[in-house]
């Protein structure tokens, strides 16, 4: 991230919005051709619904202003309120999305631990699947996430995600997956995104995070899933008008930047390994699987996070002596190893 602190570059490891776009996306906003969208009229959206529709493997795709609105509209789209829905207890759609589930879709929220790699037990999760009973609440939405944020990143393998969602379905479960960082599971396993989202129903996946668009998200299932998610956007106020200009940038997003995914994974082990030599810190390099990492700080540091954004390297905390880092493409390798060494300065200094 650009900018400097008493003359010292800010290296910003908060998270992967903080991406700027790039020369091709501002050139692509700038020339974007553009119509009323809630008439169906912006050509450039079109072609970014048809595209991200495609690369997911669904039959159609929403563009929304945030992956919140797009898990959101997961919720809506596949339930109706009174029913219950089945997330993982450190799921960002329960931690993070202001409630809205249960605010706006009337459902109840039950939860079911995530182990370490993001994933939710089958046995697990056939326990919480209410039977039918005239005093219970419907269980009508399983929701997955992949990659798992609060889990460091961690990645679902398809053959998981086949499993998890062929029990839900075999119960009368619809599947809603939070694929914010789809792309980069993809990346790391090697293989398609369509291939990790094929059991679900719905998806929602990020332009915003690694993909370094400015703004937006995809909602995509079906075209009566999509349709229904329509409604429900105009709804929220989501309903957009000559929204090509961003709607172009997204387009860039898709077609260009996924690949150099590899590159913020490869550097996130880079911070860990480095991490991992500094005394007192508290992380595993060899569980990071994309551009995640989360550690603990040692104790006599006292405010880690404050003292080293002072020097310039910016961090999330996450409670405690927890810290987050999210590398992403304003961060180069060589960014990594002046992070490291403020670090192991700060540290040195603390004994």
């Amino acid at each position: 991230m650009s900018g400097k602190v008493a003359g010292m570059k800010v290296i910003d490891l908060r998270s992967d919005t903080i991406t700027l776009p790039t020369d091709e996306m501002r050139r692509a906003m700038y020339e974007a051709e553009v119509g009323d969208d809630v008439h169906r009229e912006d050509p450039t959206i079109n072609r970014l619904e048809e595209l991200a529709a495609r690369v997911m493997g669904k039959e159609s795709a929403l563009f929304t202003t945030s992956g919140t609105m797009s898990n959101l509209l997961g919720v809506l789209t596949n339930t109706r309120p009174g029913d219950e829905i089945i997330v993982g207890s450190e799921a960002h759609m329960l931690w993070y999305e202001v409630g809205g589930a249960s605010t706006l879709g009337g459902v109840i929220i039950r939860t079911v631990p995530n182990d370490e790699g993001g994933r939710l037990a089958p046995a697990d999760v056939e326990k919480t699947i209410r039977p039918e009973n005239i005093h219970f609440p419907r269980t009508t939405l399983l929701c997955l996430e992949n990659t798992h944020n609060r889990c460091g990143g961690a990645v679902l393998t398809g053959e998981y995600t086949e499993e998890i969602s062929g029990l839900a379905h075999k119960r009368g479960l619809l599947v809603h997956l939070d694929g914010a960082r789809i792309f980069n599971a993809a990346v790391a396993l090697g293989v398609r995104a369509e291939e990790l989202v094929a059991p679900v129903d719905t998806v929602s996946f990020c332009l915003s995070k690694g993909l370094s668009a400015p703004v937006g998200s995809l909602f995509c299932g079906t075209v009566e899933a999509a349709e229904r998610a329509r409604k429900w956007r105009k709804m929220l106020g989501g309903g957009m008008r000559q929204a090509g200009i961003i709607a172009a940038a997204g387009i860039v997003a898709i077609e260009k930047m996924v690949d150099r995914l590899a590159e913020d994974h490869a550097n996130a082990k880079r911070f860990a390994a480095g991490l991992a030599q500094i005394p007192g810190f508290s992380v595993s390099p060899e569980k990071v699987q994309t551009n995640i990492v989360n550690f603990e700080f040692p104790q006599k540091v006292g405010d880690f996070v404050v003292k080293i954004g002072e020097r310039g390297v910016k961090f999330l905390s996450r409670g405690g002596r927890s810290v987050r880092a999210v590398t992403n493409r304003m961060v180069s390798a060589e960014d990594i190893e002046e992070a490291l060494k403020r670090i192991n300065r700060l540290v040195k200094e603390a004994r």
